[in-house]
């Protein structure tokens, strides 16, 4: 996915849309550390509208791989950037300065196992967000290319 060549959209929401433009105007010098846990950019493609929408996230590593958790908060339903990555699992990321394609895909049901506590580790309040939804809230797998 060559997105520079295209427009990206961020975040509408206020302080995620601020985050996101410190983070990109800064090649990312700034914003990789929020709130002191490591954030990542991934921008996936709209599974409607084809527009390709840029989304700040906590992450882990487990060896090359990268992991984010698609909490919404603890709301019912799933982010869109979720849904995008299920319709269309080629996303672009970066982290701190560097950005690369990557595929992304939901976590099964063994990963999501081993991973899950480990971002509970990483950010406690997912654990309230799962209380809060009946839905099970996922873990997205990242790796490059």
């Amino acid at each position: 996915m060559a997105q520079q060549e295209h427009e990206v959209v961020d975040s509408p929401t206020g302080w995620v849309n601020k985050h996101i433009r410190q983070y990109v105007d800064s090649g990312g010098s700034k914003g990789h550390v929020w709130q002191g846990v490591s954030t990542l950019l991934l921008t996936t493609r709209g599974r409607k509208s084809g527009v390709l929408r840029r989304s700040a996230l906590i992450y882990g590593t487990d060896g090359e791989r990268y992991f984010v958790v698609g909490s919404n908060g603890g709301s019912a339903g799933h982010p869109a950037w979720y849904l995008n990555l299920t319709a269309d699992p080629a996303v672009e990321v970066q982290v701190g300065p560097d950005v690369f394609a990557a595929t992304a895909r939901p976590a099964n049901a063994a990963e999501r196992a081993e991973l899950w506590p480990r971002m509970i580790t990483i950010w406690p309040d997912y654990d309230k967000y799962q209380l809060k939804t009946d839905r099970e809230i996922p873990v997205v797998i990242i790796e490059r290319g």
